[in-house]
């Protein structure tokens, strides 16, 4: 979603490096091309200005550090101004009574209903006993449609198909929860294509009637100002505690995740970046910043590893490193588990610097690791188990079985060596596919320092160094001959 406003920061840094000191004139350029991006990814113009303001009379009255290039003091204070903007930490959810009740509410097409079970799953995941309601009574699409979703996700889900009364049915669901010793009580209620005093009316009559804990306005990101608007007309009328914002994978300018916060004063709690029931997380303020300013999300990565990658084979593949007995078998498991993470672009941009490169690979993992598959399943037991067996006759019997080039055999050969590398040595896929923790980046850190990480030099390689070494001093020798 920020990939615009990305690129157009990287731009101002990238002409601040070519400067030695910061200068006001330097600084007035750089501020009004941050404010430019601002307001061209549709963050709120009083927000935008305030912003830039902040920035500019940190960069002014700080003190110059020698060892620090003036492109980097800015990415530090920007940085440190967008954490505060987005709202410095993670907003936890106040679920202190038992059932504790969450109402949703939003615009019609915001994704109340599927941001209902999602939040349902991720509770249910931490441990609590959930109850759906189902409050859209104007919809009857959006009554199957969470019972459907509370069969995928095995949660109950309170219908009443003859009440019209919202207020009511959460009522009564309410209760139904006591019975049921639930933790947490989930409402869904009725969206409108646009704020109407009967819709407004409706949502407090609902609080009224259950007092809910959490009242979450679940934003669509890709309306920009009008979501800003929105949220602010929702929590005049029901003081909100808080913002789910959808559409994160989208191609909306962000506007609305900059500004939202310091119009209304209320955090963004979650954020929905796809279709499936599992992409909500949790908003990170700092994990935020750090993507939109291109140093990347590496505790985001390895919380999404650790959920994905089954904890008995990251120990098993660990203990064939030690013994340098890494095979192809143990390169098709991660092929598989790069996949599971969302293929390498998704992995790249977790990376410092990793979304320039993620570009390089849109579209060709899915293919690309399909037809590694296959050449790796049409070699032998032997030859998975024993990769130095494959010679070229072999190769030429494998890539037949696999109905593809020999030159296609021959280049995942290549690739399973460097895998083979990168998993006996320190770099960061190696690392984090063989469940080993990840180094921290720090501002301006890159992707060839975590991804690309020293590879222990093989004695072939040593050797082929040394004959290179005595042939370039043999040359030497020659040319000095041939001047004497």
């Amino acid at each position: 979603m920020f990939e615009s406003l990305s690129d157009k920061l990287h731009g101002v840094f990238r002409k601040l490096r070519g400067e030695s000191a910061m200068t006001e004139a330097n600084i007035a350029d750089a501020m009004r091309e941050i404010r430019l991006a601002l307001l061209d990814a549709d963050v709120n113009i009083e927000v935008a200005t305030e912003f830039v303001e902040s920035v500019k009379s940190e960069c002014i009255g700080r003190e110059v550090i020698k060892s620090v290039t003036p492109a980097q003091q800015v990415v530090k204070i920007v940085h440190d101004k967008l954490v505060d903007l987005l709202g410095s930490d993670a907003a936890e959810l106040k679920l202190d009574r038992k059932p504790a009740v969450i109402m949703l509410v939003g615009l019609h097409g915001s994704g109340k209903t599927t941001t209902a079970g999602k939040l349902a799953l991720k509770l249910k995941q931490d441990g609590k006993s959930v109850l759906l309601v189902a409050g859209d009574v104007y919809r009857p699409a959006a009554i199957d449609q969470l019972e459907t979703i509370g069969r995928e996700i095995d949660v109950p889900v309170h219908v009443e198909r003859t009440s019209v009364n919202v207020a009511a049915i959460a009522s009564n669901a309410l209760q139904a929860a006591t019975r049921q010793n639930a933790d947490v009580v989930i409402v869904d209620t009725a969206g409108r294509l646009q704020i109407d005093d009967t819709m407004v009316q409706e949502l407090v009559r609902i609080r009224q009637a259950v007092h809910p804990d959490e009242i979450l306005l679940v934003a669509d990101s890709a309306l920009g100002q009008e979501a800003v608007s929105v949220a602010q007309h929702f929590h005049a009328a029901l003081d909100l505690t808080g913002f789910i914002l959808t559409k994160l994978d989208g191609d909306s300018r962000g506007g609305a995740a900059l500004s939202i916060r310091k119009v209304t004063g209320c955090p963004v709690k979650f954020a929905g970046s796809g279709e499936k029931l599992d992409a909500l997380e949790v908003f990170f303020p700092d994990r935020m910043a750090g993507r939109i300013l291109g140093m990347g999300d590496v505790v985001s990565l390895v919380e999404k590893a650790a959920a994905e990658i089954d904890e008995d084979e990251a120990r098993k593949l660990q203990e064939k490193l030690r013994k340098n007995q890494f095979d192809y078998n143990d390169f098709l498991s991660q092929l598989k588990q790069i996949t599971k993470l969302g293929g390498m672009e998704s992995i790249l941009r977790f990376l410092p610097g990793g979304r320039q490169l993620s570009g390089l690979v849109s579209g060709v993992d899915l293919k690309h690791f399909a037809r590694m598959e296959a050449v790796i399943l049409s070699m032998t037991v032997a030859e998975r188990n024993n990769p130095d067996l494959i010679n070229f006759s072999r190769k030429k019997r494998i890539a037949k079985g696999a109905g593809v080039p020999v030159e296609t055999v021959s280049s995942l050969t290549k690739q399973f060596e460097t895998m083979r590398k990168m998993m006996r040595g320190n770099s960061a896929i190696g690392r984090l596919m063989s469940g080993a923790a990840l180094p921290e980046p720090g501002p301006g850190a890159s992707l060839g320092g975590l991804l690309h990480a020293p590879l222990p030099v093989t004695k072939r390689e040593q050797d082929h160094k040394k004959r290179v070494a005595k042939l370039a001093k043999k040359q030497r020798q020659k040319q000095r001959k041939h001047k004497k």
